[in-house]
Parts: C-alpha cells; sequence; structure tokens
C-alpha cells in the first residue's frame, strides 16, 4: 500500500458512495467510515518507517551474508558518544552516526574522530524539532542543509544518508528528500535504548529476532547504549554475524 494507491481508493469509495447516495440513499455512516479508514492508513504510513508508504526507504538489506550494521541517533554527546567510539575501535568496528545538527556546536573534535576512524556521518536533521514532520518541504530542506554545512565544515563531506526525526514520513518529508538528493534510511531493529532501563531487557530487544541486512538503531545519547555495547558487540558475534559499514551493506557511497 502507498500513498498514491490509498489516495486512489479514497477517491473511487467517495465517488461510490455519492452515487449510492443519489440512487438508494446511504447510510451517513459510510462516509464517517471512509474517513476513518484513510485517516487511519496514512497515519499508519507516516509513522511505519518501513512501510514505503510516501517514499522507498532502506531499512535492512537483501543478503544472503551474515551481517548486521549498527546505526546510532541524536548524536554527538560529549561523553557517551566518546565511550561509544573508544568501544567501537577497540573492537575495530565501523559505525554510522546520524547526527543532529544543532548538536555538532563545540563537538568539531568528536565529528572529526567519527570520519578518522572511519564511522560514517549522516544526516538527521539540524533542529529535530517536535514538529518537523509539520514544516513545509522547503523549511525542511533549509535544516537538513544546515547539518550538511556542519558536517562539510568539519570533515570536507557532504552526507549523502538521511533518517526523518522521530522516523516520521509524510509527502513534505518524500519532496525535502528528493529534492536534497539524500537516500533516507530507517530501521529493521528498533532498540528502544531511549526509554529501556534494564540492559538486560536492551540486550534481548536487539539480539531477539536478528538476521541477515539488519539494521539496528541505537542512540549514542544514551548512557545505556555505552554502557551494553560491549557485549551487544560479542553477543552478535557469538550468533555468526559480522558488524559492516552501512554503505557497504547497501553498496552506496555514504557522502555527496
Amino acid at each position: 500500500m502507498t500513498f498514491r494507491v490509498t489516495n486512489i481508493i479514497a477517491v473511487v469509495a467517495l465517488v461510490l458512495l455519492i452515487l449510492a447516495n443519489v440512487f438508494v440513499h446511504a447510510p451517513w455512516w459510510g462516509y464517517v467510515l471512509l474517513v476513518l479508514g484513510y485517516t487511519g492508513t496514512v497515519f499508519w504510513g507516516c509513522a511505519t518507517i518501513s512501510s514505503d508508504f510516501f517514499l522507498p526507504i532502506v531499512c535492512s538489506a537483501n543478503t544472503n551474508e551474515q551481517v548486521v550494521t549498527l546505526t546510532f541517533d541524536d548524536g554527538p554527546h560529549p561523553i557517551h558518544t566518546t565511550r561509544i567510539l573508544d568501544v567501537l575501535k577497540s573492537y575495530e568496528v565501523r559505525a554510522t552516526f546520524f547526527c543532529i545538527g544543532k548538536n555538532i556546536k563545540g563537538k568539531d573534535a568528536i565529528i572529526s574522530r567519527m570520519k578518522e576512524e572511519g564511522h560514517i556521518i549522516a544526516n538527521h536533521s539540524y533542529s529535530h524539532d517536535f514538529w518537523f514532520d509539520m514544516f513545509n518541504s522547503t523549511k525542511m530542506l533549509g535544516d537538513m542543509r544546515h547539518t550538511d554545512r556542519e558536517v562539510l565544515r568539519i570533515t570536507g563531506s557532504i552526507p549523502k544518508f538521511f533518517r526523518p526525526p522521530y522516523g516520521v514520513t509524510n509527502p513534505n518529508v518524500r519532496r525535502a528528500i528528493s529534492a536534497g538528493g539524500y537516500i533516507p534510511v530507517g530501521w529493521s531493529i528498533r532498540s528502544m535504548d531511549t526509554v529501556a532501563k534494564d540492559k538486560g531487557k536492551l540486550m534481548a530487544k536487539v539480539m531477539g529476532n536478528i538476521k541477515n541486512g539488519d539494521i539496528i538503531l541505537l542512540h549514542d545519547s544514551m548512557e545505556i547504549t555505552a554502557d551494553i555495547l560491549p557485549e551487544l558487540i560479542d553477543e552478535i558475534g557469538k550468533k555468526g554475524f559480522r558488524i559492516i559499514p552501512l554503505s557497504k551493506m547497501i553498496n552506496v557511497k555514504p557522502y555527496v
């Protein structure tokens, strides 16, 4: 199901309801059901990043290899991101950091370190505003470009990968991504580390259904994530998986 198909079905259903009302006096609740069905479907499409409802989004890789990739959102954080980078370096693992542009200020050294140690720096908007998905596409693109300029200033590279704040998509997000030439990236495993309190439950959430080509969503803004990362990397290895960079797993260059 896509936004276009949903609109077509809704229009056809509305026409049929109108015709039925003209000839046989269709009940009013038919219109109510149509509105509820339409809005419910659109809401599901907005909130479900893997639905490809508005645009195709990379949420996993189609591969027979036992490989997964780690992605971190919402950084850089002055303490937790540094701890995570230390762990990744000790394990020789490369990850992708979807950075919030406004969080980069004063943390140039962390961004430089990410690039120098082979990690991918990606765009997670500049503001990460609660109402980001309500911006018009021009304002969205301006916000996204602001992060690009910050990353370019420090690393000399412009990110190609973009992850929408909160994983929400809509027609304006689609237009902004298209206009900016970004590759949208979602996830197939959502760790829920932003609300996790128990390390064991967090580990189980990630490892419970891990499979080939998974994109794992974590947050380098969270202390608990830094705490469990060594054990998580060990467990992924014990299950026979290798952790590889996102760009290698989907065979796409990470910078413009």
